[in-house]
């Protein structure tokens, strides 16, 4: 059997045992997105700095005089964890330059939330990757403020009830439609560029390893699942997770120098759509009617998203 080709099989005897996001930290029970962190820093390793933005993470991390840290960590403002990130990288380059730092490559990697990537701090972003930096951005989407209360963002979905769209007789929650950023990040012409979920932990890790190995911006996306914002069950946080990838709800690919990749563990079929809105509170007060709103939507999406999988070349080869 080639170890290789059957890496799925072997790969957890292969994952790091050194924990660089360490237990003992403030998250709330069942949190995806603490479990979405302590996998990315098992796949980055050492040699690696850690620029957080403002938000659950660096809330619940680093309560003084205490830390989860075990990687050289630094936080941020919400607007400015990629212009840091950037300086960070810079830094690092002059450093070696000048014989300060041993002659090896550490990896700038800078870490948001949808609020601090898709609103806040979108302009340093996009700054960033259009400059081509050096650096990994790594989006941990729980799909609302949730550090400050639930409210909503431009990741929140279609329906969603937060505390600044309640749903009720006068609204049935968020009235527009999640942002795509990740097609967002692709238009900047970004080497790298992946969707993931902590819900296929191995799927996450390899996309964060050949996110590391990339020589300039990349930028991966993590659907992180907030039992306390979403209104699920605290077991039910990996089921969440599978489920929006099952139902078409968020789709894991890949875009390398502009080549669509679909990746394997996307059903053939898609689940409808209601069984994952049926798990969660915060999409309790739905119609029929807009469920099957929802429904069309993903369909549509899934079918574009699909098409350019098939039909794109990469600008990488349209330039050779």
């Amino acid at each position: 059997m080639n170890i290789v080709e059957n890496f799925d099989l072997y790969a957890p005897r292969l994952v790091d045992k050194e924990e660089y996001f360490n237990a003992g930290h403030r998250a709330c029970s069942g949190c995806g997105e603490a479990l979405a962190i302590r996998l990315m820093c098992k796949a980055l390793g050492e040699d690696t700095v850690i620029v957080n933005a403002t938000g659950c993470m660096e809330v619940i991390s680093v309560m003084y005089p205490t830390t989860a840290w075990s990687l050289p960590w630094i936080h941020v403002a919400f607007p400015n964890a990629a212009s840091v990130g950037a300086g960070v990288e810079a830094a690092l380059k002059v450093l070696r330059r000048k014989g300060k730092i041993a002659d090896r490559r550490i990896k700038t990697v800078c870490i948001g939330g949808d609020g601090g990537t898709f609103d806040i701090g979108f302009q340093a972003l996009s700054g960033t990757m259009e400059r081509g930096h050096d650096v990994l951005y790594v989006c941990f989407d729980n799909e609302a403020y949730m550090n400050t209360g639930i409210q909503r963002s431009g990741a929140t979905p279609f329906g969603a009830s937060t505390t600044t769209n309640p749903a009720g007789a006068a609204s049935q929650g968020k009235d527009e439609w999640k942002k795509n950023i990740a097609e967002i990040i692709a238009s900047h012409n970004v080497p790298y560029v992946a969707t993931a979920c902590h819900s296929y932990p191995l799927d996450f890790m390899n996309k964060v390893k050949k996110a590391r190995e990339v020589e300039g911006p990349s930028y991966i996306h993590c659907l992180s699942v907030c039992p306390t914002g979403w209104r699920v069950q605290t077991e039910d946080c990996i089921k969440a997770g599978r489920l929006a990838v099952e139902t078409g709800v968020f789709p894991l690919y890949e875009i390398e120098n502009g080549k669509y990749t679909m990746s394997s563990l996307n059903p053939e079929e898609l689940r409808p759509v209601e069984d994952y809105l049926k798990l969660q509170g915060r999409f309790r007060h739905l119609t029929t009617d807009s469920i099957e709103k929802i429904q069309d939507r993903i369909i549509l999406e899934n079918n574009k998203l699909l098409d350019k999988a098939e039909n794109l070349h990469s600008w990488a080869e349209l330039e050779g």
